[in-house]
């Protein structure tokens, strides 16, 4: 029997990895999980009764692309956050949680060729894992653009030499950056936005952060183009309900552009797509139109984003995320570090170097540990005042 080699080279997933390298270690005390970027908050209690009531839906295929109800909520939110407008019939689309659209629209979007040459993907290095996978499939080129410390710890495209501008096709990032916290400022995405418009890409704005963040919003792509008078086609911008309104296992995302780019996208998604059942579209289109339960989930966050900034004063190299809920802590090795927490107290983190491509010191993070703050806050502070007196 044959199989494929277009993904033999992938690296072990990282929570695989991380099972590899702790398991069959005894932890060293009770487990906090500080791991997965799994939200612990409540989620708005009415969601239940909304499932319910709409439980008949359970009988009938649901609409691909999204019911008229849910792509109106999400057109809607998408012009309050952003000030943009965008028609809920020929931009919007809903998606069964955004890592499925981060994927198809790769397929969908990515040309076969760029200037008579193999496509280019550019993807920041730490990044969220489907990037790579989705560049594989559409056979281009993943190139990763360090995401360092030198770079405000967001990827540095425009430094790039122009024989690899020439063949991008398309650039992802991630604004607030998953996982250091870093905000993609309204000059970054300016000069982004300006890059594509002159080497003709797209930018795929994973943007799935973008509600938990310390005082001021983050500004998004889709303003920025807009201000900018750029090709309505440019930018693509993923979100989801799945932090912001802490219902990950609803699978409720967005994916809004051009409507040249969305009619690539739902062609391609009514032969691949997996829809959201009707109940769970019923739920999300409320959960989109509410704010009010996302303001109080944001000062959780900020709760704890407080409590870090205490726990961690003083050590040389912390750097306070602008916004997500993960902690990027310096260390000199992570694999090292995460098993020495492991089997010394129990607080299990990610090795950075897991989220990243490179070997050996190549690799952007393996000099630090993902800590995602999603416990409750009493927890998180005992978990992260262990950490610092295990590793510092």
């Amino acid at each position: 029997m044959n199989f494929p080699e277009r993904f033999s080279n992938l690296p072990p997933y990282a929570f695989p990895r991380l099972r590899a390298l702790l398991d069959h270690h005894t932890p060293g005390g009770d487990v906090v999980h500080m791991t997965i970027g799994e939200p612990k908050h409540d989620f708005p209690a009415w969601v239940t009764d909304v499932i319910v009531e709409n439980a008949a839906g359970f009988q009938s295929y649901p609409p691909n692309e999204g019911s008229a109800e849910l792509r109106g909520a999400i057109s809607d939110w998408i012009k309050h956050r952003y000030d943009v407008s965008v028609d809920p019939m020929t931009q919007v689309m809903a998606l069964n949680g955004t890592r499925e659209g981060l994927y198809n629209a790769a397929m969908a979007l990515c040309p076969e060729q760029k200037n008579g040459a193999k496509p280019v993907v550019l993807i920041p290095n730490p990044f969220y894992q489907v990037y790579m996978v989705a560049s594989i499939s559409v056979a281009a080129e993943p190139v990763f653009v360090p995401a360092t410390a030198d770079t405000d710890h967001l990827p540095d495209y425009a430094g790039l030499p122009p024989e690899v501008l020439n063949r991008t096709a398309v650039a992802y990032i991630c604004s607030p950056a998953n996982p250091q916290g870093a905000v993609a400022s309204r000059a970054y995405w300016t000069q982004l936005i300006q890059l594509a418009e002159q080497y003709d890409f797209r930018i795929f704005a994973d943007e799935c952060y973008s509600e938990i963040y310390r005082a001021s919003a983050p500004v998004g792509a889709l303003s920025v183009a807009q201000e900018l008078g750029a090709d309505p086609e440019r930018v693509v911008l993923f979100n989801s309900l799945s932090k912001r309104s802490n219902l990950a296992g609803l699978r409720s995302g967005l994916i809004a552009g051009g409507p040249d780019t969305m009619k690539r996208v739902h062609q391609l998604r009514a032969y691949s797509g997996a829809p959201l059942p009707a109940p769970l579209q019923a739920a999300a289109a409320r959960v989109w139109a509410d704010e009010a339960h996302v303001t109080e989930n944001r000062a959780l966050y900020q709760k704890k984003y407080r409590i870090a900034d205490q726990v961690f004063d003083g050590l040389d190299g912390y750097m306070a995320p602008e916004a997500g809920f993960f902690l990027w802590l310096p260390v000199e090795d992570g694999e090292a570090a995460a098993l020495k927490l492991w089997q010394d107290t129990g607080v299990r983190v990610l090795p950075g170097a897991y989220l990243a491509q490179g070997d050996g010191t190549a690799n952007p993070g393996k000099g630090y540990i993902r800590v995602a703050l999603v416990a409750p806050a009493e927890q998180t502070e005992v978990a992260l005042r262990t950490l610092r007196s295990c590793l510092y």
